[in-house]
Order: C-alpha cells, then sequence, then structure tokens
C-alpha cells in the first residue's frame, strides 16, 4: 500500500491550507494525519474511518481541521484553517486495518510527508 501526501506550503498565521492523501480504497480500514513538528515527536491529528467516516480529533486542532474522505476517488482530506504557528510541522498521512486510534505504532502504512509552515 502506497500512500501520497500533498498540499502542504508557506501560508500566514490565520491562512488555510488542505492536504490531500490518496489512499488504497481498501475497507474496513481507518486513516490518520499525524504531523512531526522539528524538535518534537510525531503526534496525531485525526483520524476517519474509511466505512462510516467517523472522524476523531486532537484537542489541539478541534474546531479548526477536518478531516474528510471521498470514497470514489479514494482521498482523505484535512482542510485546516485558522492555522496558527504551532501548527507548523511535516504532516503525514497512514493507514491501519480496524478502528482509529491516536498510538503511532498501530498505523502500518505512511505516506511521505508534506511540510507545512505557517509564519507568525
Amino acid at each position: 500500500v502506497q500512500l501520497q501526501a500533498s498540499g502542504g506550503g508557506l501560508v500566514q498565521a490565520g491562512g488555510s491550507l488542505r492536504l490531500s492523501c490518496a489512499g488504497s480504497g481498501r475497507t474496513n480500514y481507518a486513516m490518520a494525519w499525524f504531523r512531526q513538528a522539528p524538535g518534537k515527536q510525531r503526534e496525531f491529528v485525526a483520524g476517519i474511518t474509511w466505512n462510516w467516516g467517523t472522524t476523531v480529533y486532537a484537542d489541539s486542532v478541534k474546531g479548526r481541521f477536518t478531516i474528510s474522505r471521498d470514497k470514489a476517488k479514494r482521498m482523505v482530506y484535512l482542510q485546516m484553517n485558522s492555522l496558527k504557528a504551532e501548527d507548523t510541522a511535516v504532516y503525514y498521512c497512514a493507514d491501519r486495518n480496524g478502528d482509529i486510534t491516536t498510538r503511532i505504532s498501530e498505523y502500518r502504512y505512511w505516506g511521505q510527508g508534506t511540510l507545512v509552515t505557517v509564519s507568525s
């Protein structure tokens, strides 16, 4: 399974970006976005189940980020609004069989990451 993340870039604080991830289209699995800021550990951002569209968000992004999927296109998106400097990180998409979990080790397949830089 190869995941392809895209959509990163440079944006001013308060701005928006939409990240995209081309998934495998397999059923009965969950996809998630993680991020890793310089000098910090990778952390869970948001996840979605492919079949039902159930979503989970990290507290730090609730109300600002929205994860969604397009089954026909086999794509998962992360709409990021009201971006802050602390959102600066490399964002990764990942998937796993089963339900959403925030644990990095539970995700088997990973995309290559896309850099998001938010200037203050």
